[in-house]
């Protein structure tokens, strides 16, 4: 079923489309923010003192929470905090440091390893998930499991894996606790939901960028507090929309990207997405309005997206929710239901049938 940029995006017409009802998981967010303080409240954990800072290994969605609390944290971060997305850790990890291993489902094979390379450095592990291996793993070998919801697709625990990162982050010393500000998050998310679900207003911000990029590949730009988030509306386009979309950041995309929009019309129609922040660094903000006016020619639209809220918790996690709906109604737009990720799916078996055989020949 193929739909246009004019379709109605109510509640009915997503639904059709929407079979899992992915849109109710998103709409969720400020209640997955509450709920994943609880979660980590139950685990039991104890503060300790991590000289080497927090490594977040995780991949896909299940990864994204350690950047986005980075974001968060900001300069408030005394130690370091970054993210594996591979299959080992940092060469500069240490006993010293804290590896969060992050995995929804428990069965990613990369964060099994860094779980397993964590253990061989010596470094103190924590694990977030909804169960699986490495939940396994973890309560075998006595080290603290942070419980996640079930049900989810793993990019739709968002809000838990990220609060499960402030927290760890807080506990392990990296940076103070964030419980307030989640609290006051999650409040005010409570009102953009309203706004922006199917059931509001039709030329609702989420809708009407949602029409504007349709039929388009959109290049997000993100800076500072945003650039995270850029990555996760390009992650969101590319597994809710099935289609494509690239991320990059200022000011680096000044030094190479702003040329190639010059004939970007040629390969195909691209969107410029600009996501900001009220605090930009304002000689970042001057960048985006003159990189917009340059890119302006080339591209079959231009967009400035801003965050909303004080706090930086507010500003990340109502840009978070924006590009979850967009990407979602993205996917309605375009006829295909949101859920589903068989390419993904498909690479995941092939790999660990390829794993099964090695084992195999080595049994044999």
């Amino acid at each position: 079923m193929a739909t246009t940029e004019n379709a109605t995006l109510d509640r009915e017409t997503v639904a059709r489309l929407d079979r899992s009802d992915l849109v109710t998981d998103v709409l969720g967010i400020p209640e997955h923010l509450r709920d994943a303080l609880w979660k980590v409240e139950s685990a039991g954990l104890q503060p300790w003192d991590s000289p080497g800072g927090l490594v977040v290994a995780g991949m896909g969605g299940s990864g994204i929470g350690g950047p986005l609390a980075r974001a968060i944290l900001g300069d408030q971060a005394s130690r370091p905090l970054l993210g594996a997305r591979t299959y080992g850790l940092p060469p500069w990890t240490t006993p010293d440091t804290t590896v969060l291993c992050a995995s929804y489902s428990g069965n990613t094979e990369e964060t099994l390893a860094c779980y397993e390379a964590a253990g061989i450095i010596g470094a103190r592990r924590v694990v977030v998930t909804a169960g699986g291996r490495l939940a396994d793993l973890a309560r075998a070998d006595g080290v603290p499991v942070i419980p996640v919801a079930g049900g989810f697709q793993p990019r739709a625990a968002v809000a838990y894996m990220t609060v499960a990162a402030l927290e760890v982050a807080a506990l392990c010393g990296v940076g103070p606790r964030m419980n307030s500000e989640i609290d006051v998050a999650a409040e005010h998310l409570e009102e953009l939901v309203v706004a922006w679900a199917p059931d509001g207003d039709e030329n609702s911000e989420p809708k009407a960028l949602a029409r504007a990029l349709h039929g388009t590949v959109p290049i997000i730009t993100g800076a500072g507090l945003t650039s995270p988030i850029a990555y996760r509306w390009k992650t969101q386009v590319n597994e809710n929309a099935k289609a494509p979309a690239y991320s990059v950041e200022l000011p680096e995309a000044d030094h190479n990207e702003i040329v190639g929009w010059a004939n970007a019309a040629e390969f195909g129609r691209f969107a410029a997405v600009f996501l900001d922040d009220s605090d930009t660094h304002p000689r970042v903000a001057e960048r985006i309005e003159r990189t917009r006016a340059i890119v302006e020619a080339g591209a079959s639209g231009v967009h400035r997206v801003a965050t909303r809220g004080q706090t930086a918790a507010e500003r990340v996690f109502s840009l978070v929710l924006l590009g979850d709906l967009v990407s979602l109604y993205l996917a309605v737009l375009r006829g295909v239901d949101p859920s589903p990720v068989p390419a993904i799916d498909r690479i995941k078996a092939e790999l660990a049938e390829t794993a099964r055989g090695g084992e195999d020949e080595l049994r044999g």
